[in-house]
């Protein structure tokens, strides 16, 4: 269905009339000079004919471009929102220690980044109605998706994050800096930020002491996740011995994020325990909301723009070829 945005602007139309009507008086008294024998020898087109094909051409582009500055728009099919502006932003660690192969999905031995994909995009899939940015974690941090409705998306750039893209170490202060600086700018939504990280802050310019003031004066929520197994069996020279894959997990500084923040921290130990915390954030910050309907608009001045320079070029062509035609007399 096509719309216009600002429908008072064909009003404008009757201007090039008026600007018409208003320089008649205006136009030359007398013509050019005519020989009769050579007229009627003559097999030009018929000077009041042109004129006529002139008039409509003028007529037609002016009104295209009256058509362009009114903003006609496509209005696309109905998309149902919710009106509870809810803003989620997932923080995602991709150090090196991610590549640890600790957990296990359907009995088969993954890492830890492999198990994260595997359990967030369904998470990601069940927030229809909410607005999720994701952010990715090392050396430093970095943006890789702006807070959005379009999940697909979000869940597609999860899904194609690399260990040690950035870095081998773990920024988690500039991650939760850099999740609240795009929370800020918004005072209406529900600022949840969820952390999840398998190590310790070892690098970045924010310390996450900095980084808990900044999100508890902003407003931010932060859902903290440690992730990692605490017992392994490996093989040594004396046999199998059991260790801990998750000694540096820092519980502390993550739990103290949380709860200066109004959230809460969680233990992941496995791809099961993984999958209940984020069934525990669905109930902690259900999809609420009434639903709206709203319905995407395109743009399209640019159709009748395009085809005013067309007819504006043609009127030009017009307008030199007659002048040739007339030359000789």
């Amino acid at each position: 269905m096509i719309e216009f945005g600002w429908p008072w602007l064909a009003l404008a139309w009757l201007l090039g009339p008026l600007l018409w009507w208003l320089r008649r008086p205006q136009q030359r008294q007398f013509s050019t000079l005519r020989v009769p024998h050579l007229a009627q020898a003559s097999s030009q087109p018929d000077p009041a004919a042109r004129q006529w094909w002139s008039a409509l051409l003028a007529i037609l582009t002016w009104t295209l471009l009256v058509a362009a500055a009114s903003r006609p728009q496509w209005l696309g099919e109905p998309v149902q929102i919710r009106s509870e502006a809810r803003e989620m932003v997932l923080a995602v660690d991709l150090s090196g220690s991610m590549e640890i192969a600790d957990m296990r999905i359907d009995n088969q031995e993954v890492n830890r980044l492999t198990m994260v994909k595997h359990v967030v995009s369904d998470f990601i899939t069940r927030r229809k109605g909410d607005k999720l940015g994701l952010i990715l974690f090392a050396d430093t941090a970095y943006v890789q998706s702006p807070i959005t409705y379009d999940l697909r998306t979000v869940e597609q750039l999860l899904s194609e994050a690399q260990l040690r893209l950035i870095g081998e170490r773990t920024a988690i202060g500039d991650a939760v800096a850099l999740a609240v600086k795009r929370f800020r700018d918004n005072e209406q939504s529900n600022k949840i930020l969820i952390l999840l990280t398998d190590g310790q802050n070892t690098a970045g310019n924010v310390s996450p002491g900095q980084a808990r003031q900044l999100a508890a004066y902003y407003g931010v929520k932060i859902y903290a996740i440690g992730v990692g197994a605490e017992e392994v069996l490996v093989d040594s020279f004396f046999g199998q011995r059991k260790v801990n894959p998750s000694r540096d997990l820092d519980e502390d500084m993550l739990r103290g994020l949380a709860e200066a923040t109004g959230g809460e921290y969680f233990r992941a130990r496995s791809t099961e325990e993984l999958e209940a915390i984020y069934e525990t954030l669905d109930r902690y910050e259900p999809v609420t909301g009434d639903e709206q309907l709203r319905r995407p608009q395109t743009e399209l001045f640019y159709w009748p723009v395009g085809a005013a320079l067309l007819l504006l070029l043609v009127l030009c062509l017009a307008k030199l070829a007659g002048r040739r035609s007339r030359g000789a007399f």
